[in-house]
């Protein structure tokens, strides 16, 4: 029977879902239609990476996805609210590339496999998301795409 892992009794109903089962912990991005990596998104992806570094019956993680978008990037409408802050959401949008920048690398560093399994879209910084596992699976429904460099970005 598998256990589910509470990352924190309000995260059972929250935008990532962990269920370790036999050595596998699977990580599931559960924040539709998008499955976008807002501010919480990856606080709570880097905060579960962390905590499975200290659990020795870890011995794999899967990063997965409920619905069609495994994911489609930074939360642009979180993004675009801040953008009314007296700073017109610089503050915020600095903080939010130093999670994502932060979440990436505990997932290049983790001490063991991290792999994406990919079932949908994947673009802009959930792309990235993929590109820093150890491994991706993909189903033949999986794309992938970077459209922010046709404005000279990477991850949007």
């Amino acid at each position: 029977m598998a256990e589910i892992l509470a990352i924190k009794p309000a995260a059972v109903d929250g935008p990532v879902v962990a269920q370790l089962d036999r050595g596998v912990l699977r990580l599931t991005l559960a924040n539709p239609p998008a499955n976008a990596l807002s501010l919480a998104v990856m606080a709570t992806l880097t905060a579960e990476l962390e905590r499975a570094k200290a659990d020795k019956a870890v011995r794999v993680i899967v990063l997965s996805a409920a619905g069609k978008v495994f994911c489609a990037g930074h939360d642009l409408k979180e993004m675009t609210a801040r953008r009314a802050d007296a700073d017109h959401g610089k503050t915020f949008f600095a903080e939010t590339f130093a999670a994502c920048a932060t979440l990436m690398q505990a997932i290049v560093r983790h001490p063991v496999p991290v792999i994406a399994e990919v079932d949908g879209l994947a673009t802009a910084a959930g792309l990235q998301l993929v590109a820093s596992c150890d491994l991706a699976i993909a189903s033949h429904e999986a794309t992938f795409c970077t459209p922010g460099v046709n404005i000279g970005l990477f991850c949007s």
